[in-house]
This record gives structure tokens, sequence and C-alpha cells, in this order.
């Protein structure tokens, strides 16, 4: 589950998100943020080593990609608590509409 200790941290989940997009130089990820190079290197190396980017080199350049499978582990391993959230988003639903139901009627949920 080293993806999902990687993944805890917002500067990774956005790195992770632009690579989701395709393949980027490390560069072209650094300029992206407010931190320095050697920052988003660290960053890059912890998500390399939970196995959720590759990278490789290209010239000067060193390109990284996303690797999808730590996430499908992750999904995997979430898929027995979905239908719990699915029950509770449903009750969130139900007392919205209730909510609004009595807001149009004038009463007060």
């Amino acid at each position: 589950m080293e993806a999902l200790a990687a993944l805890a941290d917002p500067t990774r989940r956005e790195l992770v998100a632009l690579l989701a997009r395709g393949e980027l130089a490390a560069g072209e990820l650094a300029e992206r943020f407010p931190v320095s190079r050697p920052a988003i290197s660290r960053h890059l190396r912890v998500l390399r080593e939970a196995g959720l980017v590759r990278s490789r080199v290209e010239g000067r350049r060193r390109l990284y990609a996303l690797d999808p499978r730590p996430l499908r582990e992750l999904d995997d391993w979430l898929e027995p608590y979905r239908d719990l959230w699915a029950q509770r988003f449903d009750a969130l639903d139900t007392e919205i509409a209730r909510g609004r139901r009595a807001r149009r009627s004038g009463e007060t949920p």
C-alpha cells in the first residue's frame, strides 16, 4: 500500500494528475509548481519508489509517465467499501431532497 502513502501529499497527487494526461519531462513538471526543482525531484522519487511513475532518459531530459498498476491495486482494495459510501450518499441525497421540499412548502426541515 505504498501508493496510498505516496498519494497522501497534495503535490504528489497533482503530479499524478498531470502525468495521467501523458508523459512529461521533469523540468516541465517543476515549472507548474511554486517550489524548487529539487523538491519536485524528491516528490517524483517518492512516486517512483511507490511504483506510481516510471522514468526514462531521453538525451539530457528525464521523462516521467504514470504507471497505473498501483492505482488499480488501490482501487481493488477500496472495492469492498464502495457499497458503504453509496448507501451514505443515497441517504444524504434523500435528506437534501426532504429539505428542498420543506423549503418549497414553507415548512422547517
